[in-house]
């Protein structure tokens, strides 16, 4: 089998340097340990003049990444704009924060189209292809356009909202008949999937008995895979730390003190502001516990040049002064926020060393941070892990602190609680999640995406589905606005 991987960003990093996003953190092991060719941008532009999508190639472990420059007129629109400031606030249940125009949704197609040009030279006969996240919805039924009849499946990183909500995104229902074309749909959790499936039969008017439709493309079927991580080799990299220089320096910082962290990138969806303010609620609570705890907070910066993202990243940063100048004394400081990332093996042991781990999202698809926090622990003195019921991994670590990020006091009550806990109710708790992280890793989540992959793709040709030489068509080659030629296939 050639397996291509795709996703809007491939990432170089090792063990030993800073990696955002949870995509990357998982995709990585198994491209590297698969033989997969992972396929994305390279971070850099190129004007459309170029008669083919030049792509850089290097090895990855037994595998590769691709990276392509991608179309310097559309780059903007697709990322910045459609994907970032509709999709996502609307994935994220956050509609009052959709801002898009028709240019950025063309863009997003345009983008779409060149990345399904671009994949025809990596296609052999055995190829399967598996495309990852919401900002290439549409590249199946692109790659289905141009006549490619190999598997082709989706995951879906993000939660997927109820109907009513992505009916406020532009173009929903083109978006989500484009998505069809995919043999194989994954998503996080139940609740994703009952909601992409509650929208196919009320908008699109199509039957999703037991989870597969069938379309003018042939048959999707539609499933839940909750990803995973390495436990063992998180726990390997959080044993290595031990001696690391950050991790020793902020141990001998403490004092004595218990520390809770977080680990986010700085985005409204993340509950950081709730967050900071639990933290603060907490102390004005219990100002017993000043002096004897605090919060590391690590929240990388990301797309600061959407306005949405702007305003956060000022909000926070007042917060926190706010909170440090109220309870804060000249030898200590309740929270200690920054704004730059850090390895895996550096965040293993950052985990290792704080009692309390603050996973408190407003909604999220997984929230990986959640499960390396617990899979860091010292298993004979683990922490705490506080974790939002509307985070993916809820599903899975049942035996955490569960919070609403809404309930202020319910958080700051919940934190002190666990700053607090025995030591044989945290073993207890470690236990039941270690065994759930055991049960469900990073290489389990590839095996059976794959597997589900073919048996769909299987399902679908016998339905008599899909036709090179007719591919379909989903919407007017002019409701764009432009001529065929602008286009990229």
């Amino acid at each position: 089998m050639n397996l291509v991987v795709v996703s809007n960003r491939v990432s170089r990093a090792s063990a030993s340097e800073p990696m955002t996003g949870g995509l990357a953190a998982a995709l990585l092991p198994v491209v590297e340990k698969s033989g997969a060719i992972w396929v994305g941008s390279s971070g850099r532009v190129r004007d459309g003049a170029q008669k083919e999508p030049f792509a850089e190639i290097e090895a990855l472990g037994a595998g590769a990444l691709a990276m392509l420059d991608l179309p310097a007129a559309h780059y903007a629109g697709y990322y910045e704009g459609f994907a970032n400031s509709a999709l996502w606030p609307a994935l994220h249940s956050r509609t009052d924060l959709i801002r898009s125009s028709h240019d950025d949704y063309q863009s997003y197609r345009e983008v779409n189209c060149f990345m399904a040009r671009a994949l025809l030279r990596f296609r052999k006969p055995d190829t399967v292809f598996w495309i990852q996240d919401y900002h290439f919805l549409a590249l199946g039924a692109e790659l289905r356009d141009l006549g490619v009849t190999h598997p082709i499946g989706f995951f879906l990183h993000t939660p997927w909202p109820t109907r009513a909500i992505f009916g406020g995104v532009p173009h929903h229902r083109e978006l989500v008949e484009a998505m069809l074309a995919y043999d194989l749909i994954g998503f996080q959790t139940d609740d994703d999937r009952d909601n992409f499936l509650s929208y196919i039969e009320n908008e699109l008017g199509l039957d999703a008995s037991d989870g597969v439709v069938a379309s003018r493309f042939g048959t999707s079927r539609c499933a839940v895979f909750p990803i995973g991580i390495d436990p063992a080799k998180f726990a390997a990299h959080a044993a290595k730390a031990a001696s690391h220089p950050d991790v020793s320096r902020l141990r001998r910082s403490l004092n004595g003190e218990k520390l809770a962290i977080g680990v986010d990138r700085v985005d409204y969806s993340k509950g950081l502001i709730n967050r900071i303010e639990a933290f603060d609620r907490m102390l004005t609570l219990r100002p017993q516990l000043k002096r004897t705890v605090s919060l590391l907070q690590i929240a990388t910066l990301s797309r600061g040049t959407i306005e949405a993202y702007g305003d956060l990243q000022n909000q926070l940063a007042k917060l926190v002064s706010d909170v440090n100048g109220r309870h804060g004394e000249v030898d200590w400081t309740p929270i200690r926020y920054l704004n730059k990332g850090f390895s895996q093996t550096v965040l293993a042991g950052l985990y290792r060393t704080a009692q309390v781990g603050l996973v408190t999202p407003l909604h999220d698809g997984m929230n990986l941070v959640a499960k390396e926090y617990v899979a860091a622990q010292n298993p004979v003195d683990p922490g705490v892990l506080v974790l939002s019921k509307f985070a993916g991994a809820a599903n899975e670590l049942d035996s955490a602190l569960l919070v609403n990020p809404h309930d202020i006091d319910g958080m700051a009550r919940t934190i002190a609680t666990a700053f607090s806990m025995p030591l044989r109710e945290r073993q207890l708790r470690w236990e039941a999640m270690m065994a759930r992280l055991r049960a469900g890793t990073i290489q389990d989540w590839f095996a059976d995406f794959v597997e589900a992959l073919r048996e769909a793709h299987v399902a679908s040709e016998q339905a008599g589905a899909k036709s090179a030489s007719e591919p379909p068509i989903l919407w007017p080659a002019a409701a764009f606005g432009s001529t065929a030629g602008s286009r990229f296939h």
